[in-house]
């Protein structure tokens, strides 16, 4: 467990300084399970902070849902918010460190909450890339906006050309284009990606 890491992100929950939490499911993922038809696919969400899309997969029948923060602040404050969610399907650990498959992993503003080194955004491809059974999925949101440097202000930003640069190394991109349905406050300022690995 990165010591550091989990105190920072503990800190910012208990302070509420949480501006990425929109207080319900992401548009653009709640749209692409919507569609999902297979219920028994493992799914992965790392740095899931409060996880209402973890909350929306369970409420639609999805039960093989795993739930994964380096704080176990937001994780017990989603086990109070669903109390019969397998506990054992609460991950307190480092992302980096877990071990295990997955045939779909979502991404909701984890990426841009590493600060942003060549090392830690390839460390996070290498690690997607090993979580996923064969022809498995990452998909989800990243933030179309400018990086900043300002370690302070996480989650930092990004565009496709730069997170191209890292994914593209272990994932084949199957779209990965402007979203069309963010929420309003972030209209313009997201990407939708599906990346798939062979």
């Amino acid at each position: 467990m990165n010591v550091e890491e989990s105190k920072y992100w503990t800190e910012r929950y208990q302070q509420g300084n949480t501006g990425w939490n929109i207080g319900y499911p992401s548009t653009p993922i709640k749209a692409y399970i919507d569609q999902l038809q297979n219920k028994s696919l493992k799914i992965l969400i790392p740095g899931a902070g409060n996880a209402y899309e973890a909350e929306y997969l369970w409420e639609k029948g999805f039960t093989n849902v795993y739930v994964m923060d380096i704080s176990p602040t937001p994780l017990k404050a989603f086990q109070k918010r669903n109390p019969d969610f397998p506990e054992n399907q609460l991950l307190h650990e480092d992302f980096f460190r877990h071990k295990n498959h997955y045939d779909l992993i979502f991404e909701q503003t984890f990426f841009c909450s590493f600060v942003p080194t060549d090392k830690n955004r390839y460390a996070y491809a290498h690690q997607m890339n090993a979580l996923l059974n064969t022809d498995g999925k990452l998909v989800g949101v990243w933030f179309d906006i400018p990086l900043g440097n300002d370690l302070e202000k996480r989650p930092f930003g990004g565009d496709k050309k730069l997170y191209t640069k890292y994914l593209s190394k272990h994932l084949k991109t199957l779209t990965f284009e402007p979203c069309y349905n963010s929420i309003p406050p972030r209209q313009g300022n997201e990407l939708f990606g599906i990346f798939i690995k062979e």
